[in-house]
């Protein structure tokens, strides 16, 4: 499937504590943002956020915020949450998947090397790579965690064709 990526302008910080709600809500925001410059186009927005100890973690502000989220991950389970929305021809479907993630347990100074290294993914870390360092287990879709959650997905795209 041929595709463009168009990231949207919408602003991430929102006062919504429900997990589920935060993503399903800021996809949504997303997705419509991106497709009023794509009239007629489906489009596809999402949002992910980790939550740990009842903290939703989205990207960290800077370095500090990132060593504490990892430093707060260290030896604990976390939730992945990733929000989709489909928007096709004027309407919305959205959906969430949800993916638990143990971290392992380690040192101060692993942690902070860790930290600066994905800036820009929800909690401070990303598991693209099969031995990643911390993480020690996944229960549910590695997709969630890695990207796009492609179940949800593929059910958005189901909904939106019986809809047609």
């Amino acid at each position: 499937m041929r595709f463009t990526v168009d990231p949207s302008t919408v602003d991430e910080n929102i006062s919504e504590k429900n997990p589920r709600r935060h993503v399903v809500k800021l996809a949504r925001l997303k997705a419509l943002d991106v497709a009023e410059r794509h009239p007629g186009r489906p489009v596809l927005g999402a949002d992910t956020i980790v939550v740990c100890m009842g903290e939703i973690l989205g990207k960290p502000e800077d370095l500090k915020d990132a060593v504490r989220m990892i430093t707060l991950q260290s030896g604990r389970s976390q939730r992945v949450y990733t929000g989709t929305a489909l928007v096709v021809r004027g309407r919305v479907y959205t959906d969430c998947a949800v993916t638990r993630v143990y971290a392992r347990r380690l040192g101060p100074d692993r942690l902070r090397r860790l930290a600066g290294k994905h800036m820009d993914k929800a909690g401070a870390y990303a598991i693209q790579d099969r031995n990643d360092p911390l993480v020690e287990r996944i229960i549910g879709d590695r997709d969630n965690v890695t990207g796009l959650p492609m179940r949800s997905v593929r059910r958005l795209l189901a909904r939106a064709r019986r809809a047609a």
